[in-house]
């Protein structure tokens, strides 16, 4: 078995700096995105995974599908608006839409901790029932394994699922061009907020229930103005301004966003306040970030707002040809300020 030399990488400090896994590993950010490319992606290898997409689009039989898989770790399990089963169904479908796939089949798999209540087990296994059904998709295998008590926190979750995509979409970052519209499908960072305010026991004066949501139906709404969308993204853990920073970084643009338009609801706003968090790196796990040829862009939002689920859809900013690789966020002041890539995650394990 080959024997890993850390001496011989080549990747920015933070990794280097890590001889143990620490929890931003896990937060989709600047240390994820290391983890990756300096430890999975050589191991692993192979032209599919190099897209490093939500979703990987594979050929097979002569039909084009997507296949994607996700891991889901919450704490608490249970949170206004939704649970561990509703995020590990969601997640799923979400990550294959971003690709323009509807999905079709999931599996889903079980760790569970010796101990933890079957009434537990039940509720979660019923609300990720209740969000397959809404989503359109069958559980079609699965699997179950239990870990040693302390070993776990309860319950954790794996799902992977595959669905078709339709002839003539051709979603993924090297697509974005100058002069793209960038826009968001309703408010930001609710999800996070909602799980950190019953994990730490903050109360904001009004409760803020996480937007956990499949968005199949919103991206078909929007297909259905023009397969020509460039790139979908649901920004999960590291926010809005992760996906940002990624699609930048793929595509060799710029990206501006204007703050005043971003929709953050003011209970998002207040707490994060409180909390010292940024909402653009907040996560959401029912929105999408959807960059779009201007000469389309009127009618996607339309179609957009049309659709339950994006009723607070609003164009944030623009691609342009400068500062490539970078976001930069215009402020209600008129300055402007880098919007970096996050190191980690301000809130782990939110998903």
């Amino acid at each position: 078995m080959p024997v890993l030399d850390p001496a011989a990488w080549t990747c920015p400090a933070p990794l280097r700096d890590q001889p143990r896994v620490v929890m931003g590993h896990g937060g989709g950010g600047a240390l994820s995105a290391e983890l990756v490319q300096h430890i999975f992606a050589p191991a692993f290898g192979g032209g599919v995974l190099a897209q490093m997409g939500d979703a990987a689009a594979l050929s097979l039989g002569g039909v084009r599908m997507a296949f994607s898989t996700d891991s889901f770790v919450v704490r608490p399990l249970f949170f206004p608006g939704g649970s561990i089963g509703d995020l590990a169904v969601n997640g799923t479908v979400n990550d294959l839409a971003m690709s323009g796939a509807r999905a079709a089949y999931l599996s889903c798999g079980f760790i569970l901790e010796e101990g933890v209540e079957m009434e537990t087990v039940a509720r979660v296994a019923e609300a990720l029932g209740a969000a397959a059904r809404t989503a359109g998709v069958e559980i079609a295998t699965g699997d179950t394994k239990v870990v040693e008590s302390g070993h776990g926190d309860g319950i954790y979750i794996n799902t992977a699922g595959i669905g078709l995509i339709p002839a003539g979409v051709d979603l993924r970052p090297q697509r974005v061009v100058p002069g793209d519209v960038v826009m968001v499908s309703g408010a930001i960072g609710v999800h996070g907020v909602a799980v950190m305010s019953v994990r730490e026991g903050l109360e904001f004066g009004v409760e803020i229930e996480s937007d956990c949501a499949a968005l199949g139906g919103l991206v078909d709404a929007m297909l259905a103005v023009t397969p020509d969308l460039h790139v979908l993204r649901d920004p999960t853990r590291g926010g809005l301004a992760a996906s940002l920073n990624e699609i930048a970084a793929a595509s060799g643009t710029g990206v501006v966003i204007r703050e005043r338009d971003v929709p953050v609801p003011p209970a998002v706003a207040n707490a994060c306040a409180v909390l010292g968090l940024d909402p653009l790196y907040v996560a959401n796990e029912g929105k999408l970030v959807a960059f779009v040829p201007r000469a389309h862009a009127d009618a996607v939002l339309d179609a957009m707002r049309a659709h339950p689920l994006g009723a607070g859809a609003t164009v944030v900013g623009e691609v342009v040809a400068d500062h490539p690789g970078m976001v930069v966020a215009r402020t209600g002041l008129g300055g402007t300020r880098v919007v970096d890539m996050p190191i980690g995650e301000q809130l782990p394990r939110i998903c």
